[in-house]
């Protein structure tokens, strides 16, 4: 395994993709076996077309009956016609195993993502995952519809075609030989000097999808800040990457061509050299010299294709193994026998915490939840309540000190377990494409019609929902009916209350409400807490104050923690934050 950069994800090497695909040919045998018997079944019928014609000719040239024409002339219609129709199946065959194996690589590609660290993932770039999971796919799947089918054909006609012309006469195979050397020198210096442009512009246009994801995902930070320039520069920086390294290709690829048809005029001069010369001599016929000249100009079109095709071989091998980087990327183990976490326990001891870039978040923190209680985080931005987040939820772990989950320790807790007992809940609630229905089961598969209800009584959603035409089966999501802001946290509330966490981690899950919808979505916050331990980072200082306790960070640190009524009385850091906060908002 490989990487180009540290922030992307790796990239396989030749062997690896080579012995991935293989896996998964031999997970479609059937598939494989099937496309492959009707691709040499359409190669070989063809074979039968040059040695008939040959022997037309010399059937004309000794004078032949027209009843012998004829039946050679009809056994070149049968020729054509079989070779037709099993090319065409054959084709067919070849693209939907391509498809199918295509499929297979695409969910494994999510599926591992979805197991990767999030860290890893967003370390990597989302450019660089949709990259792969986007553009990628399509070049592997452009050359499965397009490329693979006539290159294996291409392939197949070769190499049969040059056994054919072997059996035809010695003679004419080595003159057809003669052209090999330059072919394969052209190949080689084309492969030597297309691969590496090849694979340098897959990740030239990742860096370019990501630069311009992150552009429009963040477009109102990008325009707030006034980086509409800087972002637009770095745009356009990534897309010249891309566009020089595209005509670096388009140009090498030229070259490639003009030695090509300088090899093809070369061997068919030679062969029909050769074919004189013999017949001159009258160690062959004139049919024969005839039928071995047809079988190295048939040789044109599918040589040209193969090698031709290496320009599209090249972009999807690159893509491939861009694709098998992710699958090969090791995985959190997953025990099946997980450590069962005692209760809904949290604890932080002595926790530091810094990003590779050396940069501190937090320092000596120590947090101790209750099973089934509620803690709010409070603190300025950039005090480190997200970190502390990232960490209870497994997405980071500590530079140094120890995360409890249920009295487990997080470098005994299986991830999966991890998962399960520990949901997230920001304020970017998702809705996915699909019904509400379908949104709600994702956590919950078995989940009855009337326990989706319950979930969103519990969240006083049920209301808006029944009102809908089509209620728990309304599309909503992309292409669907859109949500508010609070009908989308409303959503995502219920999908919490339907898993079987045991600790929810609200990182200031209804920031986005306005005031009027934040007391309902706090008393929703509030339902789906109940029996869980909770934490809540909080956005409003209203949301603190029916916590359990309260920890108070500051610059990386506990700097206080308490009940809401003792810490306003010792006129310390949260008092003073109180008193601030419910002077600008007299009436929450």
């Amino acid at each position: 395994m490989t990487g180009t950069s540290v922030d992307l994800l790796p990239i396989a090497d030749g062997p690896t993709t080579r012995r991935t695909l293989v896996r998964l040919l031999r997970r479609s045998r059937f598939r494989t076996l099937l496309a492959l018997g009707l691709s040499v079944a359409a190669t070989v019928v063809g074979l039968f077309v040059p040695p008939l014609l040959g022997r037309i000719v010399d059937v004309v040239i000794d004078g032949g009956s027209t009843s012998e024409i004829d039946s050679l002339a009809a056994g070149l219609l049968i020729a054509a016609v079989a070779q037709a129709v099993l090319s065409a199946i054959a084709i067919v065959r070849v693209a939907s195993l391509g498809e199918h194996v295509l499929a297979n690589v695409r969910e494994d590609v999510v599926e591992r993502v979805l197991h990767l660290p999030l860290a890893d993932v967003e370390a990597a770039g989302m450019g660089d995952v949709v990259a792969r999971v986007s553009g990628d796919v399509d070049a592997v799947s452009d050359a499965t519809r397009e490329a693979i089918p006539e290159l294996v054909g291409a392939g197949l006609t070769i190499g049969l075609t040059v056994i054919g012309l072997g059996i035809l006469d010695w003679r004419l195979a080595l003159a057809g030989f003669a052209v090999a050397p330059i072919q394969l020198l052209a190949t080689r210096w084309y492969l030597r000097r297309s691969s590496p442009v090849y694979a340098a512009e897959r990740v030239a246009l990742g860096r370019r999808t990501g630069s311009v994801t992150e552009v429009i995902a963040g477009a109102s930070t990008v325009t707030a800040l006034g980086l509409g320039a800087a972002r637009s520069a770095d745009v356009a920086d990534r897309s010249a990457e891309a566009n020089e390294l595209a005509l670096s290709a388009a140009r090498v690829r030229t070259r490639f061509f003009g030695r090509l048809n300088g090899a093809e005029f070369t061997g068919l001069a030679t062969v029909i050299a050769v074919g004189f010369f013999t017949v001159r001599a009258d160690a062959i016929s004139v049919g024969t010299a005839t039928a071995g000249a047809l079988y190295f100009h048939r040789l044109f079109n599918p040589f040209n294709s193969l090698l031709g095709l290496l320009d599209t071989a090249q972009d999807a091998t690159a893509a491939f193994a861009r694709l098998v980087g992710v699958l090969e990327t090791p995985a959190p183990i997953e025990r099946d026998e997980a450590e069962e976490p005692v209760d809904g326990s949290v604890s932080l001891r002595a926790v530091e915490f810094e990003y590779e870039t050396g940069h501190p978040v937090l320092h000596d923190v120590h947090i101790d939840v209750a099973d089934r209680s509620q803690t709010a985080i409070v603190g300025e931005s950039g005090a480190g309540k997200t970190t502390v987040a990232r960490l209870v939820t497994g997405i980071d772990t500590p530079s140094s000190g120890d995360v409890e989950i249920g009295r487990i320790d997080h470098r005994r807790l299986d991830r999966a377990r991890w998962r399960h007992t520990v949901n997230l809940l920001t304020q970017d609630a998702h809705v996915f494409s699909g019904t509400i229905a379908d949104n709600l089961r994702l956590v919950a598969p078995d989940a009855t019609d009337t326990e989706l209800r319950g979930a969103l009584e519990v969240v006083d959603a049920a209301g808006w929902v029944d009102r809908l035409d089509d209620g728990l089966d309304t599309e909503v999501g992309d292409g669907g009916r859109e949500l508010s802001p609070v009908e989308a946290s409303q959503l995502a509330l219920a999908r919490v209350n339907l898993s079987s966490a045991r600790v929810v981690v609200f990182d200031e899950a209804t920031a986005e409400a306005g005031s009027a919808a934040s007391r309902q979505l706090d008393a929703a916050l509030d339902a789906v807490a109940e029996g869980r331990t909770s934490i809540v980072i909080a956005h409003r200082l209203a949301q603190a104050r029916g916590a359990d306790s309260i920890v108070v960070l500051e610059r990386g640190r506990v700097v206080e923690s308490g009940a809401h009524e003792e810490l306003v009385s010792t006129d310390g850091r949260y008092a003073s934050l109180w008193n601030d906060w419910h002077r600008s908002r007299p009436t929450d």
